[in-house]
């Protein structure tokens, strides 16, 4: 399949994964380990999901200074001037600003997916059409995606997406929805007010416009 020159992947790999531990560690977190024993670390792994959907050349890795060494090696195709380096952890705004400030001076037409480096996905097929369909549409409208997952408990340590069943829109055979509200991991009892509501999907942390 053809890939889209102006389509564009983020991933952000500066977390110190310490709800992982002690797998997961700050010299070394989750998503530079082989945490599965398949020969890829999670990264690695990431990379490679990305590469079948939008051009290799096209992924940026956003990492603090302390990992650059990991990146550099556990991608070594990978062009430097697609690792971008923060100085200091500042969470997901900052990092996508900053890496969308970067693509956007390179390309003015540029869709753009951004990624957690920590996913654990399966049904890698169904996922890439999810994201291929979001980027195209995406490209042709001035919309903003985000990738909700069907929660199967009141977990606590997800975000959660409160979505607008009113406003169902089927594109490409996916269901889009407007987004009413965001909250952050929320105590037990709200968790299960969500749940019971059936209008919460965990957030994914995945954007696309």
């Amino acid at each position: 399949m053809d890939k889209d020159p102006n389509q564009y992947c983020v991933i952000m790999a500066g977390g110190v994964g310490i709800r992982f531990w002690p797998v997961s560690r700050q010299a070394r977190p989750k998503q530079f380990v082989d945490v599965l024993g398949v020969g890829k670390t999670i990264l690695q792994m990431t990379f490679d999901r990305y590469a079948a959907i939008v051009p290799e050349e096209n992924i940026l890795v956003v990492t603090t200074e302390r990992y650059e060494d990991l990146v550099r090696s556990q991608l070594p195709g990978i062009p430097e001037e697609n690792i971008l380096l923060e100085p200091y952890r500042r969470n997901t705004a900052p990092c996508v600003a900053y890496a969308t400030y970067k693509i956007h001076s390179r390309n003015p037409e540029a869709t753009v997916v951004v990624a957690p480096s920590d996913h654990l996905i399966v049904g890698e097929e169904a996922f890439a059409k999810t994201i291929r369909t979001a980027l195209d549409h995406a490209s042709a409208s001035d919309h903003l995606f985000t990738i909700g997952i069907p929660p199967t408990r009141p977990e606590t340590n997800f975000g959660y997406i409160q979505v607008s069943k009113n406003s169902h829109t089927d594109v490409g055979g996916l269901d889009l929805y407007a987004v009413k509200t965001f909250t952050e991991k929320p105590d037990a009892d709200l968790a299960k007010v969500f749940l019971d509501t059936g209008e919460f999907v965990w957030n994914s942390g995945m954007f696309i416009w």
